[in-house]
């Protein structure tokens, strides 16, 4: 199977989320995180934003060596060099510029013509190319930029040297069949992608950022730039976890790999909720507090005989464990197994009196606990001895 290389963001988009930012300490904490994680890439910061970015990337580059360490640049001179000042330093240094190429963006942000913007793109990776031989460009608003105008926006970064061409679906604006549909575009019609690699980089404003990223790789992209609990601007990026646990649930159908730990998809998540104070939803797919855990008694019923009946994946893959919780819509069967778990081994009478107790209860609160399930044992063997 070829493999996807992943493309952490969480300290770089990730962290330009209000609310998100992380000191220099704190991303250091992140990023030796990431890389028990194994991430292919870790995006570190934006250099020339602030003395902090500066040298939080600098003393990640120093210390994390087993992962490419990239920064990013605006397509200008002072910015480039800025983030190789920061870059030096690393193991496996990776200049990530970009420039906006749609006609939108041309016109209202930059004000420049596509010639323009071709000639600034070009000079930017070839001032990159002259630090170092990892150099990824992004094409930044990719899905809305004229197809012609891209492939020779591409075709023109990769003469110069770029190693990696990103495509950005910068505002979350392509469907799943069309963003798959642009890479494979731009590999049949783009020269020498052959030796590069073709990268995705999805926002989530239609939540669909996963999906479009997923659509990539089947188009033939084989890096996927996303962010742990899928944190980034607006509506986020990709989601790091789901990404990489559907490509690792659906060998088959992508025929593609990781090289993620997956075990740590859980420790990572949690680490960046501490660090920034912001909680995952519950619901969150792959890391939410109920993403392996089951209150219905027919769910429940099936995952005491076999949990593969509502598991598709092994929770112990990504470091949790399944969770029956108990709850008014829960039945027998899962209140047996807790009381064996408890200790208490219930005969057919004692069982019916306990649960009659155990309905009244739920129905009074949301998830009923373990001491409220000896609570009923106890106050029922307490009537029967006096």
């Amino acid at each position: 199977m070829e493999k996807i290389m992943i493309f952490d963001t969480t300290l770089r988009d990730g962290e330009q989320a209000p609310g998100f930012s992380m000191n220099g300490e704190e991303k250091i904490q992140m990023a030796r995180q990431l890389e028990k994680l194994q991430v292919d890439v870790i995006e570190a910061g934006y250099p020339i934003a602030s003395e902090g970015d500066f040298e939080a990337v600098k003393q990640i580059s120093a210390e994390i060596r087993s992962v490419t360490i990239a920064g990013l640049a605006r397509a200008v001179p002072i910015d480039i060099d800025r983030c190789w000042q920061a870059l030096e330093g690393a193991a496996k240094p990776r200049i990530h510029t970009f420039l906006a190429t749609s006609d939108i963006h041309l016109k209202y942000k930059l004000g420049k013509s596509r010639e323009e913007a071709l000639e600034i793109a070009v000079k930017a990776v070839q001032r990159a190319r002259s630090y170092c031989n990892d150099v990824e460009f992004s094409a930044e608003d990719a899905g809305r930029t004229d197809i012609d105008f891209l492939c020779r926006v591409f075709d023109a970064v990769i003469e110069a040297g770029a190693t990696v061409i990103n495509v950005p679906d910068t505002v979350g604006y392509q469907t799943p069949a069309e963003y798959g549909a642009l890479i494979r575009t731009l590999r049949e019609r783009v020269r020498d992608t052959d030796r590069v690699t073709i990268s995705t980089h999805c926002h989530d404003d239609l939540g669909l950022a996963v999906a479009n990223s997923l659509a990539g790789i089947e188009g033939g992209a084989r890096q996927i730039e996303c962010a742990i609990n899928g944190i980034g601007e607006r509506a986020g990026n990709a989601a790091l976890e789901e990404v990489v646990m559907a490509i690792d649930t659906r060998k088959k159908y992508y025929n593609v790999t990781t090289g993620v730990q997956t075990e740590e998809l859980f420790r990572s998540s949690q680490l960046l909720s501490k660090l920034t104070g912001k909680d995952v939803q519950v619901n969150k797919a792959i890391v939410g507090k109920n993403a392996f855990a089951h209150e219905a008694g027919i769910h429940q019923d099936g995952m005491l005989k076999a949990a593969v009946t509502y598991e598709i994946m092994v929770p112990e893959r990504v470091g949790v464990k399944s969770m029956i919780v108990l709850g008014k819509h829960s039945g027998r069967h899962a209140l047996v197994a807790r009381y064996r778990e408890l200790g208490y081994d219930l005969s057919k009478e004692d069982l019916d009196r306990a649960y009659q107790g155990f309905v009244k209860v739920a129905d009074r609160r949301k998830v009923v606990s373990d001491d409220d399930l000896i609570a009923i044992i106890e106050k029922r063997e307490a009537a029967a001895n006096v």
